[in-house]
């Protein structure tokens, strides 16, 4: 049962968002205005009002991360078993249960495969023998893009406006065929795949809307067109849903994400209520100031304006480099210094970028003077080689029809099967009709290959049915184990290893996947739990500890730091030298707009005047943003010298007790 309302603590703009339950709701919520908080109570509100039982309503979000942390505070807020079958995942964990479910329909067979982008690029570039690795690249984007948009191949082709688009919508149709083969689909069918189903299909479509009384977006933002299509297929003309989300933090557009969405909800349904969350919980109020006269430049369906109960804080410092080595040298002196002074731990301190390769002279600089620091963006659990060996076995396993994850699984670990045998087998097995792991089965066809490379393919295939002999029998997280001994993947990661100590690392991310199989996860057996961990993005990748934490703009979205320092807000790197170029300012100035709401207490943006750019040195101009911010809430270097020299003697002082502190030890 849901705990006692809390709804007296929510302001009122909370509350109404969480009382309306009948009929479409957008909140309109703006940076730190507590989105997440207001989605667990209306979940909880929902359950204890008797409206919908837990297992009628889904909350979608964006990563995993989100869905991991609203899991997390639904169950601290509803009771006992209250919030039993509640549905709280990303659109594509949503798709991949629609499609396990109803995957007749759509043509797949059970135990269907989840391809990963490796082996999905794998089959683009045996569909383009020959291109060069950017022209599939593009090719591959193209076709993404049209599913994304959640088109067909045959409406991909009508809809094409140019020869490349038209070569992308055949490519997009052997490509599809290809993966139907395979009895396999990638990231965007996930979404392309349960739209269709839905609007072609009134009994699917029913069923669905049975299941899913109530439906909650979080970042309705950030949802690309085929995305929308499967909210408004969920939820049908009565519209039970809220959708959440702030125009101003929509900066993913890149990746497809159509922040118009949240003007076509207006339009797709009339009678839709808007609620807007202006109070933030987060930012000093000279902060916001500054964020809301940033963002008041680009246009607006429902203008916002951010306010906070905090005090006004200190003025935003804007710093004027000589370059970016010294931008660097500025950012990392001053995290030393306050880390030391005023006792801020490192974990408090963010340092942000528009492009990755501004933090090679952040790292050097916090290096020189040994501040700790965690880069975001470091390889992925998910995307770790043996990791990745691991999950391949465990899906040809489950699915001996996906010839990718055979093709990686027979040679993790490498036997003696070359690259021409394969090739040959793959031959093979195209012309009798089945998938490789099928046709190692057949002694004929084994026959027709070197005899060591037919014993080892027979070995091959011995092991496989053991392990499916015991994925009948043994729960998910066992079969793991017992897979990794048994493949041969530990006795050839310990033979790669130099030492003990790197093979115990790397032994201990093949025993952290088994416990990802662990408990009620792997309740759907080892096939369906292969599918889901295709889906994942590392949640429980390493957050950094207590160091300065470094990372992109676009990867700080839904972050707070105490200290935020924005560097290179220069012209040509934010904005963006594509977006002057073509016009598109708007999507830029959103993203400094997302850097600056980052920060609680204290703020930093600066910019170099020179850059090193083909072996010489340019001049750089200011971004053209910081003009759009108020006057009155900056500290530009030079403008005020009665507080230049204030802190110049705050550092004095700090530096003299520090000698100090070192003479008395």
């Amino acid at each position: 049962m849901a705990a006692p309302s809390s709804l007296n603590s929510l302001n009122p703009q909370q509350q109404a968002a969480v009382l309306h339950c009948d009929g479409p709701l957008l909140v309109l919520a703006g940076a730190g205005s507590g989105k997440t908080r207001v989605i667990v109570e209306k979940i909880a509100h929902l359950v204890s009002s008797g409206r919908y039982p837990a297992r009628r309503i889904a909350a979608i979000t964006f990563t995993n991360k989100s869905a991991k942390e609203m899991r997390e505070r639904v169950a601290r807020r509803i009771r006992g078993d209250g919030a039993e079958g509640l549905t709280v995942c990303t659109f594509h964990a949503l798709g991949l249960r629609m499609l396990q479910i109803d995957h007749a329909k759509v043509g797949l067979r059970r135990g269907f495969s989840v391809f990963d982008s490796d082996d999905c690029m794998a089959q683009f570039r045996d569909l383009m023998p020959g291109a060069k690795p950017d022209a599939v690249q593009a090719m591959a984007g193209l076709v993404s893009r049209a599913k994304n948009g959640g088109l067909s191949p045959e409406e991909a082709k009508a809809a094409a406006r140019s020869t490349r688009e038209l070569e992308a919508a055949a490519l997009y149709a052997r490509y599809q065929a290809r993966l139907e083969a395979f009895n396999a689909v990638d990231f965007d069918d996930l979404i392309r795949l349960p739209v269709q189903l839905l609007e072609t299909d009134e009994d699917a479509r029913l069923g669905w809307r049975e299941r899913i009384g109530y439906l909650l977006v979080d970042e309705c933002q950030d949802t690309n067109d085929a995305q929308y299509r499967l909210l408004k297929a969920l939820a049908g003309p009565a519209g039970n849903f809220t959708c959440v989300g702030d125009d101003d933090q929509s900066i993913y557009a890149w990746r497809g994400a159509n922040p118009e969405n949240l003007s076509q909800l207006g339009q797709d349904y009339p009678d839709l209520r808007v609620v807007k969350l202006e109070q933030n919980y987060r930012c000093s109020n000279r902060v916001l100031r500054a964020a809301n006269a940033l963002i008041a430049n680009n246009p607006h369906e429902h203008p916002k304006t951010l306010w906070s109960a905090q005090p006004d804080g200190e003025r935003i410092r804007v710093w004027e480099c000589r370059d970016a080595a010294h931008e660097a040298e500025r950012v990392a002196a001053e995290i030393d210094f306050l880390h030391t002074a005023k006792q801020i731990p490192w974990s408090d301190f963010c340092v942000l970028f528009r492009s990755n390769f501004q933090s090679r002279a952040l790292e050097k600089a916090l290096q020189m003077i040994r501040v700790p620091y965690h880069l975001s963006g470091g390889t992925a659990f998910l995307e770790r080689a043996e990791v990745k060996d691991a999950l391949s076995w465990l899906r040809l396993v489950a699915n001996p029809d996906d010839d990718a994850a055979f093709l990686r699984a027979v040679q993790s670990p490498r036997r003696e099967v070359g690259a021409t045998t394969l090739a040959r087998l793959a031959e093979l097995a195209r012309h009798a009709g089945m998938p490789m792991a099928r046709a190692i089965e057949s002694i004929s066809l084994l026959k027709q290959l070197p005899a060591r490379a037919a014993n080892a393919l027979g070995g091959f295939a011995d092991i496989l049915r053991g392990l499916r002999a015991d994925a009948a029998r043994l729960p998910a997280a066992d079969l793991v184990r017992a897979l990794n001994e048994r493949s041969g993947l530990l006795a050839a990661l310990q033979a790669q290893c130099r030492n003990e100590a790197q093979f115990a690392m790397r032994r201990g991310n093949l025993d952290e996947l088994a416990e990802w199989f662990e408990g009620p996860r792997g309740a759907g057996g080892a096939g369906e739990l292969a599918a889901q961990l295709a889906l994942l993005t590392h949640a429980d990748r390493d957050e950094g500890g207590n160091q300065v934490r470094l990372m992109s703009m676009h990867a700080a979205k839904g972050l707070e730091f105490r200290c935020v320092f924005v560097i290179g807000v220069a012209e040509g790197t934010l904005p963006h030298e594509a977006s002057i170029d073509e016009g598109s300012l708007d999507e830029e100035r959103r993203l400094l707009y997302v850097g600056i709401t980052r920060a609680k207490e204290r703020l930093w943006l600066s910019y170099p005047r020179e850059a090193q750019k083909w072996g010489s040195r340019l001049r750089l101009e200011p971004s053209r943003f910081l003009d759009e911010l108020p006057a009155a809430e900056l500290q530009r270097d030079g403008a005020d010298p009665a507080a230049d020299a204030e802190r110049k003697q705050e550092r004095a002082s700090a530096g003299f007790a520090a000698i100090q502190a070192l003479l008395n030890d």
